[in-house]
């Protein structure tokens, strides 16, 4: 029953933020639009062809303007208070439960799974700022699944060796560049989803790419022993995948 409140909670959340997101955005302050448009192009010109200070000054100032745009919208607002409440209500909830548990014994039954669970930490971890790299000797390989937010990653292959069949490599980006460099003798496919950037994807390029998804993938993929999957989404920034 408390699995379902926190359940609809959630929805309900969701449900009213989209719509005053909506009403906000195209109703009462369609200006906060532009000044998203202004603050992300700032930050993605201070990265691709500002260098020294001026690159620095558009990066800050870029970033100033977006944090103040989402921290005056109403749906930022609703959304701090809808966790607060719901926070108060798990925090309720517990001290109610916890003034009338019963123990309960049971007999216990002899487990026939003899399976057991790995856990393994991460190889990249989610950033806001750092930058994600692997190293530059030779390291045990996960599948990386990660999100950053302005920062950018450089995975190197030729370092590792993927296991037989399919490997995953997920990266949602908010701004900056990924680079991934894949050795000859391992098939890759690339699914790109990005907003406002570039990409270098086995020497299909493109720059000043507005809203694609692109899909590169070889024709010898689903036979290749050893095949890489990586999907990228980026709202602006550019991807560089080549063969070394």
């Amino acid at each position: 029953m408390f699995q379902r409140l926190k359940d609809n909670y959630a929805n309900w959340v969701i449900l009213i933020g989209g719509i005053i997101l909506l009403l906000e955005v195209f109703v009462f302050n369609p200006g906060i639009i532009f000044s998203f448009f202004i603050a992300i192009g700032m930050i993605y010109f201070s990265r691709q062809g500002q260098k020294g200070k001026m690159g620095k000054l558009l990066f800050w100032i870029g970033l100033f303007i977006l944090f103040i745009s989402i921290f005056n919208m109403f749906t930022f607002k609703f959304l701090v208070i809808s966790i607060v409440i719901y926070y108060i209500i798990i925090y309720l909830k517990k001290n109610k439960a916890s003034e009338s548990i019963m123990p309960i014994v049971k007999e216990k039954k002899q487990s026939t799974d003899t399976s057991e669970i790995v856990i393994k930490k991460p190889f990249f971890q989610n950033q806001l700022f750092q930058r994600n790299e692997t190293p530059d000797h030779v390291y045990e390989w996960n599948d990386i699944n990660i999100q950053a937010g302005i920062s950018d990653t450089v995975i190197d292959l030729s370092y590792t060796v993927l296991p037989a069949g399919e490997t995953v490599i997920f990266i949602k980006n908010m701004v900056g560049n990924v680079k991934i460099y894949v050795p000859y003798d391992i098939e890759a496919s690339v699914h790109h989803s990005v907003l406002f950037g570039s990409y270098n994807i086995f020497g299909e390029q493109e720059s000043h790419v507005i809203n694609r998804n692109i899909q590169i993938r070889p024709s010898t993929f689903d036979s290749a022993e050893t095949r890489v999957k990586i999907f990228t989404s980026f709202a602006t920034g550019n991807l560089e995948v080549k063969r070394i």
